[in-house]
């Protein structure tokens, strides 16, 4: 994998040809939140800007969980959007058999993307038969532990440095009427396993079951210090203290309401949102302080074949669009607003935050592959609903969530 160059300049972005005429494209993403919505604006901005056409915005409420099928059904269905964002992983995987989405081979042929790319492996999923298929245009994960500067303050204690020392402070932060663990509603609490499973059991375990889909390392003793610590988490948390949205545990972190949240790096754009300042209002602990890999993922755009008759100008806004995307100015605006790290290795993140400049570090080692990488979707979707159960059941043991996970990844193709 190549080393992050920072570099003074920034490269303009490529056009393929400019269109005749303006058009509107609509593109359809699961943005909400106060943070991904500046950062998709930073996306339409340059798009309008630089081609005269018109981002159309279709903003789908639910995550990828609620998005995600709005989204499959339409392109199935004959009304596919001229773009889409969804994971970058495999949850276009039979739309793109089914030759529903666009091969963009020639339209980025001349761009180099094998050479700017921070870890050619995001590009993976995108492959299929010798197409091209989608473009990450970041690279996001799960394996943050976000903590707050203010609750520690009123219990008199240091921020903690990494997971342990975390929940060590649990008893001093209930018995001060503070939240140990911050957590939203719905499916916020489904990444948290495997952020424990990269930070507790270690970067061959998360091989051994992400990649390998290996069903005795469920069952093995790495594993089981994951579950034991998911069960640990579940008995500070109740159904009555969590908030409708992950944004809204941002401004518990920042309030002092609530001490610590595991997230993704995504809440990082909600807290520069709301005035926080990582270092001051609360610290970034990736890989919970204690690993030295990061799961890698992200989001990606896909461009659906559009039906026979449609205007050649949006066609071409497609085409454009892909460029675009992936281009320095676009990568730059877009991931400071974010919270996520940009895909290329040739633009100048002077201006990246603490949590950011932390997070570049850990790619020299490569990226660990998330469960939205590789586990298709029906498989993600049964141990999201494996993790929601365990969460909500107190009778689930830990003996039974292993087996059931361990059961789970058996099957899994």
């Amino acid at each position: 994998m190549k080393k992050f160059a920072v570099v003074a300049a920034m490269a303009t972005a490529l056009l393929g040809s400019t269109a005749v005429l303006a058009a509107d494209l609509e593109v359809t993403h699961w943005w909400t939140s106060a943070g991904e919505a500046a950062a998709v604006a930073e996306f339409a901005r340059v798009f309008e800007e630089e081609t005269g056409n018109h981002w159309v915005d279709s903003a789908l409420a639910g995550s990828g969980t609620g998005a995600n099928p709005v989204i499959i059904s339409r392109i199935i269905g004959g009304d596919p959007m001229g773009a889409t964002q969804m994971n970058t992983g495999r949850d276009a995987e039979e739309l793109i058999q089914a030759g529903l989405m666009r091969d963009l081979t020639d339209v980025v042929a001349d761009m180099n993307i094998d050479e700017f790319y921070v870890d050619e492996s995001l590009l993976e999923p995108c492959r299929y038969e010798g197409g091209l298929y989608c473009l990450p245009v970041n690279i996001h994960s799960w394996d943050w532990l976000w903590l707050s500067t203010k609750a520690y303050e009123t219990i008199g204690q240091p921020v903690p440095k990494d997971w342990n020392e975390y929940v060590a402070s649990w008893p001093a932060l209930e018995e001060a009427g503070i939240l140990p663990f911050g957590l939203a509603t719905g499916w916020p609490f489904s990444g948290i396993p495997g952020v424990l499973m990269a930070g507790l059991g270690g970067s061959d375990l998360v091989l051994a079951i992400n990649r390998d889909k290996d069903a005795e390392a469920v069952r093995g003793p790495e594993f089981r210090k994951v579950a034991e610590a998911l069960d640990h988490l579940r008995g500070v948390l109740s159904p009555d203290m969590m908030v409708p949205a992950f944004a809204d545990v941002g401004n518990q972190l920042l309030e002092g309401t609530a001490a610590g949240n595991i997230h993704g790096d995504w809440l990082q754009g909600d807290l520069q949102v709301a005035g926080g300042v990582p270092g001051e209002d609360y610290e970034c602990l990736p890989a919970l302080g204690l690993g030295d890999q990061l799961s890698g993922g992200g989001d990606s755009f896909y461009f659906p074949v559009l039906p026979e008759g449609t205007d050649p100008a949006v066609i071409e806004a497609q085409t454009q669009l892909a460029r675009l995307l992936i281009s320095p100015e676009a990568q730059l605006a877009f991931n400071l607003k974010k919270g996520s790290m940009p895909i290329r290795t040739d633009i100048d993140l002077s201006g990246a935050n603490a949590c950011m400049t932390k997070a570049l570090t850990f790619l020299d080692k490569g990226l660990l592959p998330s469960g939205d990488f590789s586990l298709s979707s029906d498989t993600q979707q049964q141990l999201t609903d494996l993790n929601t159960e365990f969460l909500d059941d107190d009778s689930i043991t830990v003996d039974d969530y292993v087996e059931r996970y361990a059961s789970i990844i058996e099957q899994a193709d």
